[in-house]
């Protein structure tokens, strides 16, 4: 069955190599109260909606015996969303810094519209946020046909609308025709759930940065990536396959 659509990730995936853009933040809100994370903490569950990722975050062994430490009590809901209403300008302020467009993405995104192959995106962030961060990847030629966030549909991922949303409006289908490209657990699980092929990134994913390649990669067909590229621009090179 021929390819119809390719639906990437943002951060670590075609943007911001290594995804350091939300951990720079994350590590900032969290210092503000009292709270050090380590390196591995603050990319915990990586590519969920910001404040799921927080609420993972703050489920942490760690954090929550440092979080009681500091505060005389164990985080709660109230504690989670006033982090995200922290989180919100920091991020806003920082993630054009951190939006480089990874090279060779470009060169792909034209290999597969020659193909007739279209373009869509699904994220983490907010529309919000990602409006901040899409002027500068358009001009260093990167932007997809479509681009649904999780405040458009209700739900992030694992959840499968965001995709279901990016193929209603490519008008294309089955979803078996599809695949989806992303750094993450969730990624993969977000793939799975909507019935699309699921293909991870290694090398530029957040967990490589304090796991390496060879863990994430592992990580990434536990998830149940079907294939593991370095990274995105490595797709061109096995699409016949796929």
């Amino acid at each position: 069955m021929r390819i119809r659509a390719v639906i990437f990730d943002w951060a670590g995936t075609v943007v911001d190599f290594g995804c350091h853009a939300p951990v720079v933040v994350l590590k900032e809100i969290f210092a503000r109260r009292g709270v050090e994370l380590s390196p591995e903490e603050s990319r915990h569950a990586m590519g969920l909606l910001k404040i799921d990722q927080i609420r993972a975050i703050l489920q942490l062994p760690g954090v929550r015996r440092a979080w009681l430490a500091e505060h005389g009590r164990e985080p709660e809901e109230g504690d989670a969303r006033e982090l995200f209403d922290s989180f919100i300008p920091l991020q806003m302020d920082c993630i054009e810094a951190y939006s480089d467009v990874i090279p060779g993405v470009p060169e792909l995104v034209e290999n597969l519209r020659s193909a007739g192959i279209k373009i869509g995106s699904t994220t983490g962030y907010t529309r919000p946020m990602l409006d901040r961060l899409l002027p500068k990847a358009a001009a260093q030629g990167y932007a997809p046909d479509c681009i649904v966030t999780p405040d458009q549909v209700g739900k992030g991922r694992p959840h499968p609308w965001m995709i279901f949303e990016n193929l209603r409006c490519l008008d294309v289908y089955p979803p078996g025709a599809c695949v989806k490209v992303g750094d993450t657990e969730c990624d993969m699980q977000e793939a799975l759930n909507a019935g699309l092929i699921a293909v991870g990134v290694c090398d530029s994913a957040s967990d490589a940065v304090v796991q390496g390649s060879a863990w994430t990669r592992k990580m990434l067909q536990a998830a149940g990536a079907q294939v593991v590229l370095p990274t995105a621009p490595d797709l061109w090179a096995i699409c016949e396959k796929l």
